[in-house]
C-alpha cells in the first residue's frame, strides 16, 4: 500500500504486550535504534505482529520537538 510517509524504518519486533484493546509494539531497527508503538489490539491481530516480525515503523507527525538539558 502506497503512503505519503517518508519516515520509514525496517526493523524486528521485540515485543508486544496487550491489554485490553490496546497494544504496545517495540520494534529493533536495523540500525539498532528501539521505536514504540501503540496501536489496537486488533491491528496487532490483523497485520499478525509477533515477536520476531520483520516490519516497518512508519512515522507521519505534524510536528516534532527536540529538547537540550
Amino acid at each position: 500500500m502506497p503512503l505519503s510517509a517518508r519516515n520509514r524504518l525496517a526493523g524486528t519486533v521485540r515485543s508486544v504486550e496487550t491489554d485490553g484493546v490496546m497494544a504496545e509494539v517495540e520494534v529493533e531497527t536495523d540500525g539498532g535504534q528501539s521505536v514504540t508503538a501503540v496501536i489496537t489490539s486488533n491491528s496487532v491481530e490483523r497485520l499478525g505482529i509477533e515477536e520476531g516480525s520483520e516490519v516497518n515503523a512508519v512515522v507521519k507527525a505534524t510536528e516534532v520537538m527536540v529538547e537540550t538539558e
